[in-house]
């Protein structure tokens, strides 16, 4: 897992998560939330499998955001699940709100992210998934293969947001899609009033009560000792 600096993001201009950020003003003190996407997707639809973080305010509240763009998924032979890295699925688990992207080039890349969405609701079967469907590649209309019409149906079934963006041409595009997921995300944390957020969490099962088990184990011992002395 890699740590890019912004210095480190101004070299890489063809990845959406690699393009120059906005100025946001420096923090010298803590933040008072910290906000933790993920970024899944297909191949070739603009990723890097790497981890950025940035300090910045948002509707004038201290944010420490955490981006952790994963490694491509797949899908499997029979199409209806997908092949992922168990990287991934530890991101899944770490994240307070998920990106989906995919190439307008690449129906394949489209294909991806139903079977992604259902891989992510079995680790996190009762959650309100926090959600931004981003469409990239926007600026190669002449290569379209998957409509607008499609990602934003898609994206209403799944229950999230959608854009459609240039990473090329267009960065202010991609940084105004994470600030409103940022801001929802950021809601969803402030509606928890600083309790222990459950709804990205797995549900572990209860430990077991010793006094029961103990109670139980005298029970059958006694059972076994009457039977015994029947005999």
């Amino acid at each position: 897992m890699r740590l890019i600096s912004q210095n480190t993001m101004s070299q890489y201009s063809t990845n959406f998560l690699l393009l120059p950020i906005p100025e946001y003003p420096v923090l010298d003190c803590v933040p008072n939330k910290i906000i933790k996407l993920v970024v899944l997707g297909g191949s070739n639809v603009g990723k890097t499998g790497a981890l950025y973080s940035r300090k910045f305010t948002i509707d004038g509240e201290q944010i420490s955001l955490q981006v952790q763009d994963t490694p491509f998924v797949s899908l499997e032979d029979d199409n209806d699940s997908i092949c992922c890295q168990e990287q991934i699925n530890r991101s899944i688990y770490w994240a307070d709100g998920f990106v989906f992207v995919y190439s307008i080039t690449d129906y394949d890349s489209y294909r991806v992210i139903r079977p992604l969405y259902q891989h992510i609701r079995k680790i996190h079967p009762n959650a309100n998934i926090p959600l931004l469907l981003m469409a990239n590649k926007g600026d190669l209309l002449r290569a379209r293969q998957v409509s607008s019409r499609e990602g934003l149906q898609l994206a209403n079934e799944l229950g999230g947001t959608y854009c459609e963006v240039s990473a090329r041409e267009n960065c202010e595009g991609v940084h105004e899609a994470f600030q409103q997921l940022c801001q929802e995300v950021g809601r969803m944390i402030g509606s928890c009033n600083g309790e222990k957020r459950r709804g990205l969490h797995l549900i572990r099962p209860k430990s077991p009560n010793m006094q029961d088990l103990k109670r139980r184990l005298k029970q059958a011992l006694s059972s076994k000792g009457k039977s015994a002395t029947t005999l």
